[in-house]
Parts: C-alpha cells; structure tokens; sequence
C-alpha cells in the first residue's frame, strides 16, 4: 500500500497528538519500569518488616523486577509514610504498613499528609492474632490475674507498644479501655525494642503479633497469658483466647497492607494488586505464613479501600475515647 505526503502528514500527527494524550506513553510501558522501594516505616525485624519482606521476594519472582525492602522507622510509622506520601506517584515507591496507619491522623497534629487523600490502598497482606505477652519477673498466672494486679496497684504496671498510635498501641488501649485500667503506655521506636524490655521486666506486658510471640513465649523468655482472637491458634494450642479468658469484646487483630501514593495511575495499581494477590496465593507464601501465624488476606482493592475507611473511623473514635494526647 502506498500513501501520498498529505497522507503521511495526517498520519504523524495523529501519532503526535496520541503520544501527547496524559498517561498513553506511561501505559504502554511496561510495569514496573525500574526497582519498586517497598518502604516499612518499622525497624528490620518486625512483624511488618517480616510480611512485607516475604512478599517482596515472590513479586520479584512474578514480575522479573527488584523489589527492594527499606525500613523508615519512627513516629509510630509516620516518617515512612510521609515520605511515600511525597514520593513519585508512579508505583515505584510502595508503602507496607499496619493497622496503625490508620491511628495517626487522629494523634498527629502536624501531620504532613491526609491519610485517606494522599494514599491509594492497594489490597491487605497479611493478618494474625496478638498475643498478649507478660514478663515473667511479675509472676502473672492467666490474664484475669495480670488485670487484678493492675487495678489492685492503679498506676503501677506498665505495657509497651512499637510506637504511639502503632498496632500495639491500639490493642493496648482498646483492652485498656474495655477492663477499666489504670496503667502506663510506654512507646518504644519499634516492636524488637519494647520486646526487650518486656523480657528484662523494665515493662509490664505487651500486644505482640504471633510471628514474633512465639520463639520468646517457647524459649520461655514471655508468658503467653491469651491470644486476641475468636479462636485459639494451633501454634499456641494451650493459650486461651480473651474471651476464654473472661474478656470478651476486646480482640483487635493485627493486619499488614500495601499503599501508594493517591495520584499513582489507576492502570499502575491494578498491576501492582495483580501481581500482589497472584504473590499471596501461592503455595510458597501459604506454607511460610504458616510458620508465622499469618493468613494472607488478599482482597479485591475496592473492599480495601472500604475496609480502610471504616476502620480508620472506629479508631479514631478509639482514641478520643482512651483520651490519647496528639503528638507533635
């Protein structure tokens, strides 16, 4: 077939006026188009950390592209969220991080980004019980014990948390809240720091993901006095859940989920939540959740998003209610 120079002309300006269309040259592109920076806003080593690790490596399988793991802790995961919050919104910069996430607008009176307007939530990873850890110095028989303690001695017993407004955090206050205590939060810079402590006895208990209970709680390092959940975990056949325990209503288990920023294209989240729940159904991650306590819970990202929604309202209501001063 042969074209005339007018015919030509049209037909490179019509290739010229496509490419100019918003988002048809990043399109065709393949995603991811360089290494995805994966950012935990969480020391190495935690829960978070562990999840968000795991995960990582089967995208770099499914995807043949590096995902690189980076810990940003501090502030109760802010730090990394801000900086995800300023990043390019291309899906090259991902956000893991906990429930907690959903806490900080509520406690940060500076905050430098809008939780549900500045992150696009692609699905939730991974979920898993707490369990609430003891130190062994106190000598606490059951959890029934641990609160008669405490309320016999107001203001004496303390409980650690990997940061104010973390998971921990909030599991804390909320079980704080519903017995009626009077006991110090200790905010520590992540969950291997506030377990130290725990152990050494400098605090008094702690909301610990199951993943990171149980060598302390088999080692004997930690009493394992329940498991918050609606059921016991076959990792910990003989600890009570909390409402075995005579506390019911109090359960807040722990969740990991993946964010980017809000202005990332829509075509670049689809591939991501693709790839993300392809990686969480596989037999590998299955088997290695597993071993941690974990589920994956993948997600279609519209229930995400509601689910966030949601559970950011009742948090805040959380916090008002425990009365948790703002930082910052």
């Amino acid at each position: 077939m042969t074209i005339n120079r007018r015919q030509f002309m049209q037909l490179g300006g019509a290739a010229l006026g496509l490419a100019a269309l918003p988002g048809v040259l990043h399109a065709q592109s393949k995603y991811p188009a360089q290494p995805v920076r994966l950012i935990v806003p969480f020391t190495a080593g935690s829960t978070t950390d562990v999840i968000g690790r795991a995960v990582a490596e089967r995208l770099e399988n499914g995807l043949n592209a590096s995902f690189i793991v980076e810990n940003r802790p501090g502030a109760g995961g802010v730090l990394g969220a801000t900086m995800v919050a300023r990043s390019a919104a291309d899906g090259h910069t991902v956000l893991i991080h906990s429930a907690g996430h959903l806490a900080n607008s509520e406690l940060y009176s500076d905050l430098q980004y809008d939780t549900l307007e500045d992150f696009t939530p692609v699905t939730r990873l991974a979920a898993m019980p707490n369990v609430v850890v003891a130190t062994t110095t106190r000598g606490f028989t059951s959890l029934a014990d641990m609160v008669a303690q405490a309320k016999a001695a107001p203001g004496d017993f303390t409980y650690g948390s990997s940061g104010n407004g973390s998971g921990a955090h909030i599991a804390g206050e909320k079980f704080r809240v519903a017995v009626g205590l009077d006991v110090l939060h200790v905010p520590y810079r992540g969950t291997p720091e506030a377990i130290n402590d725990v152990i050494a006895g400098r605090i008094d208990w702690f909301f610990l993901p199951l993943a990171l209970a149980l060598p302390m709680v088999k080692s004997g390092k930690l009493t394992a006095l329940a498991i918050s959940d609606s059921q016991r975990s076959p990792l910990l056949p003989d600890v009570p859940t909390t409402t075995e325990a005579g506390f019911s209503g109090v359960d807040n288990p722990f969740w990991v989920g993946m964010f980017v920023p809000s202005k990332t294209p829509e075509e670049v989240v689809k591939s991501l939540h693709a790839a993300t729940v392809a990686a969480l159904e596989s037999e590998v991650i299955r088997t290695r959740f597993d071993k941690l306590g974990a589920q994956p819970t993948p997600m279609p990202q519209a229930e995400f998003v509601a689910q966030v929604k949601a559970e950011m309202e009742s948090t805040s209501a959380l916090i008002r209610q425990a009365g948790i001063r703002n930082a910052g």
